[in-house]
């Protein structure tokens, strides 16, 4: 929005055109955040309105009252439409953002490579169910030792992910203790 304001012309080129809409998804807090940051970047010249999805209103700036379509409007599901492709996109885009991440934080421990990363996402079958494995479920699966499962653990638990590699440290000292 700032460099929409500040240069009057079109930024980076990512756009072939100024938009004339600018759709937000939520109701009205969403929509008078938005107002206020058009108004802040001095962009006073693009309409603006916002989708509540519960009852799927078209709330419009400084409005008290939403605009509610008919259930079988063309331009209800129109809206609708738009809603849920940037949901899709954003959800696809922050999936790839962090399976991306925890790739490539697997992948700089020595030993792990692409092959061993996605041998060890697909024994898992996801990376939630890798964080919530234990030291020895790690050790179990193809490819990965001991020593590489406590460096996994520790590279999870590192970047906030998981606490097991505690746990799993204090299994295997209990183990080694017991007679």
């Amino acid at each position: 929005l700032n460099q929409l304001a500040q240069s009057g012309e079109l930024p980076d080129g990512r756009y072939r055109y100024r938009p004339q809409l600018l759709i937000v998804d939520g109701g009205a807090p969403q929509v008078a955040a938005a107002k206020r940051a058009l108004d802040e970047a001095g962009i006073d010249d693009i309409a603006l309105t916002g989708v509540a999805k519960r009852l799927e209103e078209l709330w419009l700036p400084d409005d008290p009252f939403p605009v509610v379509l008919p259930r079988a409007s063309e331009a209800l599901f129109l809206v609708q439409r738009v809603r849920d492709e940037a949901h899709r996109f954003a959800i696809t885009f922050q999936r790839q953002r962090r399976s991306t991440a925890i790739a490539s934080q697997l992948s700089e421990i020595p030993g792990l490579g692409p092959k061993r990363v996605q041998a060890l996402l697909k024994h898992f079958g996801s990376v939630a169910r890798l964080r919530e494995a234990s030291l020895d479920e790690i050790s179990s699966a193809p490819g990965v030792g001991p020593q590489l499962a406590t460096q996994i653990l520790s590279r999870l638990a590192e970047s906030g992910a998981s606490a097991k590699l505690e746990q799993g440290s204090e299994r295997v000292s209990r183990r080694e203790e017991e007679p």
